[in-house]
């Protein structure tokens, strides 16, 4: 069994020898371009004014700027190589703090997606700090992240889909340099939401105008005619200063026509030059992946279009045109622009990819934020290797897992065989404060969670129905919307009771319901709503202090019993959060005043 800590630690540390030559490498050409500048210049001064041989000192100058740039261009590849290995660097120190439980440190924890009104991301902690998404998520684009999220808040995949996505999952988790190297390119480049939505809406846009034949020979004879009339007038006296300046004003009209739209179309190139290029790096990443799994492969074929040219040309060619953007407020751009009409050629230049693949570009930035969405999850079949892979029932509906444990908690998790579906439908579990009946409900849900989205879970083994998740346990005073916890809970259920109205398969988890209530009432409600459950198509869990909420085994064979117990050694509580038959025996409240300072008069 593989250690994954030890495997991060190791290419860590190979990574930290290579990034060491990187920067010696890159010291040396830094070094070697400062010193071909000097030498050239110093040789193309001797020649030019010691020697008199201009010829010869004109051959020095040119091959020193040919060397120069070749030289520059060098470091550049070499200085963006240690950039990426940096970044590689990180991405196993964060393993490393992940096999170590340290993962909770990592800063994008998703918090912006939680949302109380879905039926049970918060419950779960599938969002926010200490959550499923801060754990796995490795996605560095918006559209990876966005992916992720509707993927672990929405599953909506066919038993069949899920086995190709086993697949996939189970295929990139092994390839962990493939991972870290597409994570890495991300990462050299912020991707913000706001910019990416720009540059969407930039792709739909079309200006028809920048089509028309006559405007593009117009754009093209026009700057040739002013610039060739403003060398003449500069360099003979034949011709009156009038022409050029009328040719000029010409061509400065002609860049206020439609200024606005031309400006906010270049200004959104210009600031996307850095971003396309890390998207033409995670293209060229999954067109060379080589994959084997079914779903990879459909999924690569979204990275081509209707004539099969692959997205990577059609990325690099906006990058080109995307080179030929510049700072607009600049005077020096001002100026080259009124003579040459750049504005213009450069909107030709764009219009025309548009018109090629612009339509293309929303599914081709999709594919890549389905492949991060795909890594993030891959991470846990690659640092639990001994997680189970989840087969689905599709005759009745079940749950049932050996050893399941929560997939959060690390090696702390206490393992417990589970089953449901098979002889009842509603779990009541009991047991005293603290022994780990909603933990147990916690575990369930998001294993099943994982299991939906084509993940492995945390167990031995995983069997289960596809199901719609609804959860009621986390609910609380709504100051803002003047909402009480009792009140809140009742929109939970009332949500839970309309997706039984829709008939939909339920797998529901409901921890200590109507707790905002009194004793008699929170008891009188609790047993019609699970009576009335067990008549319906759905499993659950319902967790409660109530234990005469037991007697409901007796009255309703859907309904089975099961507990958690604590137990005293020199004085000290202590919980094993081993999951037992029948109904809890034990309490412990009096005993958790005690520890907290409460005086508890015995005699009572």
């Amino acid at each position: 069994m593989r250690d994954t800590k030890i495997t991060y630690l190791k290419r860590k540390d190979k990574l930290d020898k290579l990034l060491k030559k990187q920067i010696q490498t890159m010291n040396f050409f830094s070094a070697l371009r400062l010193i071909t500048f000097i030498t050239g210049a110093i040789f193309t001064l001797v020649f030019y004014y010691k020697v008199k041989n201009y010829y010869f000192s004109s051959i020095i100058l040119l091959v020193t700027i040919i060397l120069f740039i070749v030289l520059a261009i060098t470091h550049e590849k070499v200085i963006k190589n240690k950039e990426l290995t940096e970044k590689i660097v990180s991405i196993n120190e964060d393993g490393v703090k992940r096999a170590e439980g340290n993962w909770k440190e990592f800063k994008d924890t998703g918090e912006e997606f939680m949302d109380e009104n879905h039926p049970y991301s918060k419950d779960l902690d599938i969002f926010g700090k200490s959550s499923l998404f801060q754990y796995i998520n490795c996605s560095t684009t918006p559209m990876g992240r966005e992916k992720l999220r509707k993927t672990l808040e929405y599953p909506n995949y066919t038993v069949e889909e899920l086995y190709k996505r086993q697949k996939a999952i189970a295929e990139l988790g092994e390839k962990i340099s493939w991972r870290q190297r597409y994570m890495a390119e991300g990462l050299l480049r912020e991707n913000k939401r706001e910019d990416l939505e720009r540059l969407l809406k930039w792709a739909e846009e079309r200006y028809t105008l920048y089509d028309n034949k006559f405007l593009v020979l117009m754009v093209n004879v026009l700057p040739i005619i002013t610039i060739a009339i403003s060398i003449l007038f500069l360099m003979t006296s034949s011709i009156h200063y009038y022409t050029p300046l009328c040719f000029i004003f010409i061509q400065v009209i002609l860049l206020f026509f439609h200024k606005n739209d031309r400006a906010d179309s270049l200004d959104t190139v210009y600031i996307h030059k850095k971003k396309l290029q890390s998207y033409y790096e995670m293209i060229m990443l999954i067109e060379k992946g080589n994959f084997n799994s079914q779903y990879l492969k459909d999924l690569e074929k979204n990275l081509e279009n209707s004539n099969n040219i692959k997205a990577s040309q059609g990325i690099k060619e906006l990058i080109k045109i995307s080179n030929l953007t510049s700072d607009r407020k600049n005077l020096l751009y001002l100026l080259f622009n009124i003579f040459t009409l750049w504005d213009y050629h450069t909107m030709i230049k764009l219009e025309k990819w548009k018109k090629n693949w612009g339509e293309d570009l929303e599914k081709w930035l999709d594919t890549v934020g389905e492949f991060e969405a795909l890594s993030s999850l891959s991470l846990l079949n690659y640092d639990h290797p001994y997680w189970a892979w989840p087969t689905f029932e599709g005759n009745y509906l079940v749950v049932k897992g050996k050893n399941i444990a929560h997939p959060l908690i690390g090696e702390k998790a206490v393992e417990n065989d589970f089953t449901i579906g098979e002889h009842d439908k509603i779990l009541l579990i009991t047991g005293s404060n603290m022994s780990g009946k909603s933990t147990l409900l916690r575990t369930v849900g998001i294993n099943l969670v994982l299991a939906y989205v084509g993940a492995s879970v945390c167990g031995e083994n995983f069997n289960c129905s596809l199901m719609d998740i609804y959860t009621c346990m986390r609910i609380s005073d709504n100051l803002e919307k003047n909402i009480s916890s009792f009140y809140g809970e009742l929109l939970r259920i009332k949500d839970l009771m309309q997706g039984v109205k829709d008939k939909k398969p339920i797998f529901f988890l409901l921890d200590e319901i109507f707790k905002g209530t009194n004793s008699i009432d929170r008891h009188t409600g609790a047993k019609i709503l699970v009576n009335k459950l067990s008549n319906e198509n759905v499993l659950g869990l319902v967790s409660t202090h109530d234990l005469e909420l037991g007697d409901l085994e007796k009255e309703n064979k859907e309904i089975k019993n099961y507990h958690f117990r604590e137990y005293y050694k020199n004085n000290q509580i202590y919980f094993d959060y081993k999951l037992r038959k029948g109904i809890s025996t034990t309490r412990n409240a009096l005993y958790l005043m005690k520890l907290a300072g409460i005086d508890i008069d015995n005699e009572k």
